[in-house]
C-alpha cells in the first residue's frame, strides 16, 4: 500500500528567477518523519518539429550542467501565468526561426519526479514555415535537421542524452506510425 507523505512544515532555501528550492519536513510511515528537498519550477514546453519532408528540427547548445553541447528539441521554461500553448509557439519561433501551421499536444511528464515540480508539455509542431531566429541574448544555438530514423539510432546508442528528447524522438516516432 502507498503511504502518502503529509507536509509537517516548508521552508524556502533559495528563490531565484528560473526555480524556488524549499525544504519539507513529512510524516513518513510508522509515524516517523523525514525531510525532501523540492525543486520548484513553472515547467516548460518541448517541441518536435517535424519538416514536411519527415525530418525533426533540432537544436544543439552548450549545457553548462552537462559541460557539453546537447542535442535537444527545441524547448523552454513557461513564464509565470503563461498557457503552455503560447510557450511552444514561441520557443518554437525564438530557437528555430519556424513557425508551425499546425500544433498537437501529446502529452505531459514530469522532468524528474523524485525533487521536481517541473512539468514538460510535449507537442508536434507541422506544416512549418521558416523565418527568422530570436535567440536570447544569452543564447547560442546550432539548428538541424534530422532523420528520424536517425536521431531514433542515436537515442538507442546513448548519443542523445537529454530525457525531453528522448520522449520526444520515441513518442513523435509512434505519433507519426498511427497517422
Amino acid at each position: 500500500m502507498v503511504f502518502e507523505e503529509k507536509t509537517i512544515s516548508s521552508e524556502m532555501i533559495y528563490e531565484g528567477r528560473i526555480l524556488n528550492l524549499r525544504k519539507d519536513k513529512v510524516h513518513v510511515k510508522d509515524n516517523q518523519t523525514s525531510y525532501r528537498e523540492i525543486v520548484e519550477h513553472n515547467g516548460g514546453v518541448a517541441l518536435a518539429a517535424v519538416t514536411p519532408e519527415g525530418k525533426m528540427v533540432m537544436v544543439r547548445q552548450y549545457r553548462k550542467a552537462a559541460e557539453k553541447a546537447i542535442l535537444e528539441v527545441p524547448a523552454g521554461k513557461i513564464e509565470k501565468g503563461e498557457d503552455h500553448r503560447l510557450t511552444a509557439e514561441r520557443e518554437l519561433k525564438e530557437e528555430t526561426g519556424y513557425s508551425a501551421g499546425k500544433i498537437e499536444y501529446i502529452t505531459s511528464f514530469y522532468s524528474s519526479i523524485g525533487y521536481s515540480t517541473e512539468v514538460i508539455y510535449l507537442y508536434i509542431a507541422t506544416e512549418l514555415t521558416p523565418g527568422e531566429t530570436d535567440f536570447d541574448d544569452n543564447e547560442s544555438i546550432d539548428i538541424l535537421e534530422l532523420e528520424l530514423t536517425k536521431l531514433k539510432e542515436m537515442v538507442l546508442s546513448g548519443e542523445i542524452e537529454d530525457a525531453k528528447t528522448i520522449v520526444a524522438i520515441l513518442l513523435v516516432e509512434s505519433y507519426i506510425m498511427q497517422r
